[in-house]
C-alpha cells in the first residue's frame, strides 16, 4: 500500500466519524466544530487528488467564513436542545431516503456519467494548464449540466429558506410591502396651523420700579 493511499483511508475515516458526530452530537456548538473537522479532512482528500484550488476554497470559504459565522450565531442565540431532539426520530426515515437519493445520484455522476458528464477529469489534470483553468474548462464544458443542476438546487434552497423565515409571529410586527408602496405623504404627515400664544410668567417681563 502506498503512503498516499494510507493517508486517504485515514482522512476518509476521520471524515466519516466527524460527519456522524455532526448529526448525533447533543450540543450544537460541538456539531459545528465537528463539521469544521469534516471540512478540513475533505480538503485534505482534495489535496491528495491534486485539486489544490478546491481544497483551498473549501477551507477559506466554508471553514473561514461560513462555519465561523454559523458558530457565532449558534453560540449567541438560546437554543432549546430538548425541543429540537423531541421529534428527531420522526424525521430519520425521510432523512435516510434523501441521503440515499443523494448517494445514488452522486454515484451515477461519478461512475457512468449523467448527461454530458462523461469525460474523465484527469484528461485536463495531466495537461500543462493550471489547476484553476483546468477546473473552469471542465466545469463549463463537460460538466455544464451538473453545474446548472447544482445552481438550480441552490436557488430552491434559498427560496425555501426565505419561505421558512417569513412566518408571522405574535411578538414581532409584520410589514406589508404592497401597503408601504401605496402610502402617500398626505396620509402620514398633517400640517396644523396654530396661533402663537404669549408666554405667561414673572420671569418673562422685567420687574417695574
Amino acid at each position: 500500500m502506498e503512503f498516499t493511499t494510507f493517508l486517504f483511508y485515514v482522512f476518509a475515516l476521520i471524515l466519516v466519524i466527524s460527519a456522524l458526530k455532526v448529526v448525533t452530537a447533543r450540543n450544537p456548538v460541538q456539531s459545528a466544530l465537528f463539521l469544521v473537522l469534516s471540512f478540513f479532512n475533505a480538503a485534505a482528500i482534495w489535496m491528495l487528488l491534486q485539486a489544490e484550488f478546491l481544497s483551498i476554497m473549501l477551507v477559506v470559504v466554508y471553514v473561514g467564513a461560513v462555519m465561523v459565522l454559523f458558530l457565532f450565531v449558534v453560540m449567541m442565540i438560546d437554543i432549546n436542545i430538548d425541543a429540537l431532539r423531541r421529534d428527531f426520530r420522526r424525521f430519520v426515515p425521510m432523512a435516510s431516503l434523501v441521503g440515499a437519493i443523494i448517494i445514488v445520484e452522486s454515484a451515477l455522476v461519478l461512475m457512468r456519467g449523467y448527461g454530458a458528464t462523461h469525460a474523465p477529469v484527469h484528461a485536463m489534470a495531466n495537461s500543462d494548464v493550471p489547476n484553476t483553468q483546468a477546473l473552469g474548462r471542465l466545469l463549463y464544458t463537460n460538466y455544464i449540466f451538473a453545474f446548472e443542476v447544482a445552481g438550480l438546487v441552490l436557488l430552491v434552497a434559498i427560496v425555501a429558506a426565505l419561505a421558512l423565515t417569513m412566518r408571522s409571529r405574535k411578538d414581532h410586527k409584520q410589514t406589508e410591502p404592497s401597503r408601504q408602496v401605496k402610502v402617500r405623504r398626505q396620509d402620514r404627515v398633517r400640517l396644523v396651523s396654530m396661533p402663537a400664544e404669549a408666554r405667561q410668567g414673572t420671569g418673562d417681563t422685567p420687574a417695574s420700579e
